[in-house]
């Protein structure tokens, strides 16, 4: 599935329990100059951890366009009325080419090169927290990007070595699905969003 021409988005899910609400939702929000992926991840599961999610997700929307450290301060604020989340995001800045990211809690995110595909991903730093209760410093990472390059999020529904697995030649649907099918632990929800850089719009 393409978004605006800037990525390829692929996203699998799955409830802890059938027919329950899933507290784990993927962000994908546009603005005037980039857009935003991430992964949201409410803490526990059930329809408590889905509100929480929610809120985060209206809140980002809300106030898209504003800084990362800006929109997690907006959240934290938001999500104090909740149990509260982790959370993940990543930015694209269209004319730079960059990618901003930030995360507290514990939602993975692996960054997959394009152009060498002999180097290890770069797996991104998580900070300890929760939005909505403890926020640690709000310190960014930003990488240069180009088309081809992958990043994948992954909730702690998922095991962490799922990165070892990756094949890079399906697509970003096909990807995130086989993640979840191969790595969910079956004792949480779980996400994985699958963001491939078209360049299009980079």
């Amino acid at each position: 599935m393409k978004t605006q021409g800037r990525i390829e988005l692929g996203v699998a899910a799955r409830s802890l329990e059938e027919g329950l609400e899933s507290g784990d939702r993927p962000v994908v929000i546009h603005h005037e100059n980039g857009s935003i992926v991430g992964a949201v991840d409410g803490l526990g599961h059930g329809t408590a951890a889905a509100a929480a999610a929610v809120a985060a997700i209206e809140t980002l929307m809300s106030h898209a366009g504003l800084s990362l450290p800006h929109l997690f301060g907006f959240c934290h604020e938001r999500l104090k009325e909740t149990r509260g989340a982790a959370m993940s995001l990543a930015e694209i800045d269209r004319p730079g080419r960059m990618m901003t990211w930030l995360a507290v809690g514990n939602v993975m995110g692996v960054l997959f090169r394009c152009q060498d595909t002999d180097a290890a991903p770069r797996h991104l730093v998580m900070r300890g927290g929760t939005v909505g209760a403890r926020l640690p410093n709000l310190a960014v990472s930003t990488f240069p990007v180009e088309r081809g390059d992958t990043l994948i999020l992954a909730t702690d529904g998922v095991r962490g070595g799922f990165a070892d697995m990756v094949d890079l030649a399906h697509g970003p649907s096909a990807l995130s699905r086989e993640i979840l099918d191969r790595q969910a632990t079956g004792e949480d929800d779980a996400l994985v969003v699958v963001a491939r850089f078209t360049g299009e719009s980079l």
